[in-house]
């Protein structure tokens, strides 16, 4: 198990007081996460030592940023298994990564009439580019249903593959119910019915021993912030023989290999995809927070975070007017949506607030999730590796100053 008090040192953000005598609570990681010192210092060592472009300079700056750069993407590869780390693209986060297979190789591949399943919990960034898609292209959409529990309907799922889809895209944990889905499966049926498949993974990865070849997937997403790293920087993961057929995602430098005036040819993996100057300091930064992580186990993570959701639904339960959202802690990684009666999600994160206690609220990027509940809005407590259950303590305790002061 991991020690907590410890972990919790790595941190500089949590010597922060929110006002004098009243220390952070922070429970918004599924939103982002705190970065550890080590990273931090990963970063300023770049811009303070080694600060020069990529794959563009003889000079020892230029080496030393290439050499640090791609030390990153291997690690990276690592972390998730990847065979590799050409199979390694960086992007700005799991919405470019996204955004990159639809504009890519969705366009590459679908015309009108061919289904695309999605799921019912998907965030935003699965949902949108597969709607400009439709509208452009002609695509349908599938959306395999989610019950009452906040699992996934898998037999209505067996379904839309007998319809023949050509993609099978989904979110291997809810960033609103918690819900950890049957990746492994979903993947496995999808290539029985003759598709390609992609994982929103911004919230398993973080989390959970992810492991690409187990999976068997084609596509995979992620992004550094919500796994102690950086902002501004994510990666796709794909099959070698589906990002060597895909065409480039954005044009100019460095993804060429020759330029003339009036034709180009790509250069090669993963170069093919990551046009410009690139986020070189951010990668800096993701690659030690896989060292981070790493060095934590991700086991002992999972572990512990399923210790503190268990513990926080159990106490959130005993609130009167609380309504926890999504499945039991069994399915459910480190997040509590819930709305307590009578009393605007807004509201309750605000007061919440006045004790140091931040907490989510709003739709989270997930307006049909919440439409199907019925709901606008939820507040939404997330939990990572450096949470404490006397932190769930003292969220219980605000919400109750909450139903106080709404009589």
């Amino acid at each position: 198990m991991l020690d907590v008090n410890e972990i919790r040192k790595d941190f500089p953000i949590f010597q922060r007081e929110t006002k004098p005598g009243t220390r952070l609570i922070y429970l918004d990681s599924t939103a982002t996460s705190q970065k550890p010192l080590l990273v931090i210092e990963a970063m300023d060592a770049y811009y303070r030592r080694s600060n020069a472009n990529i794959h563009r300079g003889v000079h020892m700056l230029a080496e030393e940023a290439t050499s640090l750069y791609e030390e990153a993407r291997v690690k990276i590869a690592r972390f998730i298994n990847a065979p590799s780390a050409h199979q390694v693209i960086y992007t700005r986060n799991t919405t470019e990564s996204i955004n990159l297979v639809a504009y890519s190789w969705a366009r590459a591949n679908l015309k009108s009439g061919d289904l695309v399943i999605l799921t019912e919990m998907e965030h935003h960034s699965n949902l949108v580019p597969w709607q400009i898609l439709q509208a452009e292209r002609g695509i349908e959409l599938g959306f395999i249903p989610v019950t009452e529990d906040g699992l996934l309907d898998l037999d209505e799922y067996k379904t839309l593959l007998s319809r023949g889809p050509k993609l099978v895209s989904f979110t291997h944990m809810s960033n609103v119910l918690g819900t950890i889905n049957p990746a492994a499966e979903i993947i496995r049926l999808a290539h029985e019915a003759g598709a390609v498949t992609l994982v929103d993974a911004a919230q398993s990865v973080p989390h959970l021993k992810v492991d690409v070849q187990a999976l068997g997937t084609d596509f995979l997403a992620f992004s550094a912030h919500k796994m102690c790293g950086p902002t501004g920087i994510g990666v796709l993961y794909g099959k070698m023989e589906l990002l060597e057929a895909m065409p480039p995602f954005l044009g100019g430098g460095d993804m060429i290999k020759e330029v003339k005036l009036r034709s180009f040819r790509t250069n090669a993996l993963p170069y093919k995809f990551e046009a410009g100057t690139p986020a070189i300091a951010e990668a800096v930064g993701f690659g030690a927070a896989v060292d981070y992580l790493s060095s934590l186990g991700m086991d002992a993570i999972a572990a512990h975070e399923h210790e503190i959701t268990e513990y926080a639904l159990e106490r959130l339960e005993e609130i009167p007017g609380v309504n926890v959202f999504g499945p039991s802690a069994q399915h459910k990684g480190g997040v509590a949506a819930f709305t307590l009666d009578g009393v605007h999600p807004h509201d309750v994160a605000q007061i919440l607030d006045q004790d140091g206690i931040a907490v989510r609220a709003g739709h989270h990027c997930a307006q049909p999730l919440h439409e199907k509940f019925g709901l606008p809005a939820t507040s939404r407590a997330s939990f990572y590796l450096y949470n404490t259950k006397e932190e769930v303590d003292l969220l219980v305790s605000g919400i109750y100053k909450v139903k106080e002061l709404f009589g």
